[in-house]
């Protein structure tokens, strides 16, 4: 098929389709943020995630909590923390873990709003 057949069927003018081929970020960007969007997926560090939203937990209460082992919740929490979803402080010997930051607050706010609408 010839170009000038595949632009009859465009509505936005070229100059509309330059500005958005500049405008879209970079494929190493968006597949970063669907490397993100996949630590979202599962439901075990979603719950780990909403735990968080109140209070830091270390993984002993945070496991019992959420009826998971210890190195069942650990390793979650690594994904979450290597996804800087989570940080995490030391006390002795015990891990505290807490939302990284606001941002992490309002993802899981926005997709909770999302999917009670």
């Amino acid at each position: 098929m010839s170009e000038s057949k595949n632009t009859e069927f465009l509505a936005l003018s070229q100059e509309d389709l330059d500005r958005l081929k500049r405008e879209t970020p970079h494929d190493e960007l968006l597949y970063d943020l669907a490397e993100l969007f996949k630590v979202f997926g599962d439901s075990t560090r979603i719950r780990i995630l909403y735990a968080l939203l109140e209070s830091e937990l270390c993984v002993g209460d945070m496991a019992q909590l959420l009826g998971l082992t210890p190195t069942a919740c650990s390793h979650q929490l690594r994904v979450l923390k290597n996804s800087k979803l989570v940080r995490f402080r030391r006390e002795g010997k015990i891990m505290f873990y807490s939302l990284a930051d606001d941002h992490v607050r309002s993802i899981l706010a926005l997709g909770m709003e999302h999917i009670v609408e």
